[in-house]
C-alpha cells in the first residue's frame, strides 16, 4: 500500500474544491449570523459520556480510545448534536439560545446520509423553545442553506416520531423490540412488519400496519387523524404538521409527508424533516425536535435543529 493513501472511506479537499468549500463556508456563516445564530466550535474529542448520551446509532459510530491522562474513555464526536446540548446546558440560560456550527466529524461506518466516513458537518440548532414556530425557523433556515448551495428545486419532507412513539407506549415491548421494530421501520420492510406482528402479540397492530404505508400530500394527514383519533399523542402530533404547512413560507418547495419516517439518531422525540433533490439518491439534509436530550447535563431543554454535509454538498455547484 502506498504511504500517501487514505484509509477507505476519509477523504480531502485541495485545490479548486477547498476553496469552493471555503467559499460556501463563509456565506452559511454569514447566513446564520443574520438569523441570530452564534458560531461554537466543539472539541473534537470527549469523554463518551458525554458523546454518546442516549443514541445506540452514535455509539456503534463513534471511535473511542482510552486518555492516557485520566485514565477515562474518550471518543472523536461523531455528530455534533450531542455537543450542543452539552455547551447550552453548561450555558444554563432559560431565554431562547440560537447556535450553529461547521465542523469534521468522524464516524466508524459509512451511513445512508454522509457520503464518507469523514464529513464536515454544519448545521444550526435551536434551543429553550417548544413552539411549533421554533421548527418553522429551523425548516426554513435548512431550506434557505441548501438555496445558498444552488440545489434547486428541493422537496420537502415532513413526519413526527411521536406518532410511532404513542403506538410504542401503549405495548408492552421489551427495549430489544422495540430496537427490532425501529429497524423494520426505518427499512420500510413491509414484511418484516408482518413477521414481527405474527410472532408479538401487540394490540395496535393494525395502526402499526397503517402507519407505514401513511405518505404523500397533505391529505395524508387527514386521514391519519381519523387512524389515530384514539391516541391523543398521536393525534396532537399529526396536528403540529398540520400548523407547520400552514406556517411554513417554503416558496418553490413540494412538501410531502412521511409520518412513518424514524430518524437514524433515537434522541428525535417529535417533528423530523429531511429535504431532498431529483440529483440525488439520498436526503441532503435532515433534522428535528429533540427534546431533554440535555437531561443527561442536568438541564432538559426544548431542542430542534438540522444538519448536513457540507463538504459533500460544496462540491455539487
Amino acid at each position: 500500500m502506498s504511504t500517501w493513501q487514505l484509509p477507505e472511506g476519509i477523504d480531502e479537499l485541495t485545490g479548486d474544491r477547498a476553496l469552493a468549500f471555503e467559499s460556501v463556508r463563509r456565506a452559511l456563516l454569514d447566513l446564520y449570523a443574520d438569523k441570530g445564530f452564534g458560531l461554537v466550535i466543539p472539541p473534537m474529542v470527549e469523554y463518551v459520556d458525554s458523546l454518546l448520551l442516549t443514541s445506540d446509532s452514535v455509539d456503534e459510530k463513534t471511535f473511542k480510545f482510552l486518555d492516557p491522562v485520566s485514565g477515562k474513555m474518550l471518543g472523536v464526536h461523531a455528530d455534533i448534536t450531542p455537543q450542543i446540548a452539552r455547551i447550552d446546558a453548561k450555558k444554563a440560560s432559560n431565554k431562547v439560545e440560537k447556535y450553529c456550527y461547521v465542523n469534521a466529524i468522524l464516524q466508524t461506518k459509512a451511513d445512508d446520509f454522509y457520503a464518507s466516513r469523514s464529513p464536515i458537518q454544519a448545521g444550526a440548532e435551536l434551543y429553550g423553545s417548544d413552539d411549533i414556530s421554533a421548527d418553522v425557523e429551523a425548516i426554513e433556515l435548512m431550506l434557505e442553506s441548501l438555496k445558498l448551495l444552488s440545489i434547486d428545486p428541493i422537496v420537502l419532507s415532513l413526519g413526527n416520531v411521536a406518532i410511532f412513539n404513542a403506538l410504542i407506549e401503549r405495548e408492552d415491548l421489551t427495549g430489544e423490540q422495540v430496537s427490532i421494530l425501529r429497524q423494520i421501520f426505518a427499512r420500510r420492510s413491509a414484511p418484516d412488519l408482518d413477521v414481527f406482528l405474527s410472532n408479538n402479540n401487540l394490540s395496535s397492530a393494525d395502526k402499526f400496519i397503517a402507519l407505514m404505508k401513511l405518505e404523500g400530500g397533505a391529505n395524508v394527514l387527514d386521514g391519519a387523524l381519523k387512524i389515530f383519533a384514539d391516541l391523543p399523542k398521536a393525534k396532537s402530533a399529526i396536528q403540529d404538521l398540520i400548523k407547520i404547512n400552514t406556517q411554513l413560507n417554503a416558496v418553490g418547495v413540494e412538501v410531502m409527508f412521511d409520518l412513518a419516517e424514524l430518524k437514524a439518531y433515537e434522541y428525535h422525540t417529535g417533528v423530523v424533516f429531511s429535504a431532498y433533490n431529483e440529483n440525488y439518491s439520498k436526503a441532503l439534509a435532515q433534522g428535528g425536535r429533540y427534546n431533554g436530550l440535555s437531561a443527561s447535563f442536568g438541564q432538559a431543554r426544548a431542542a430542534t435543529g438540522f444538519s448536513f454535509d457540507l463538504k459533500f454538498l460544496s462540491q455539487a455547484q
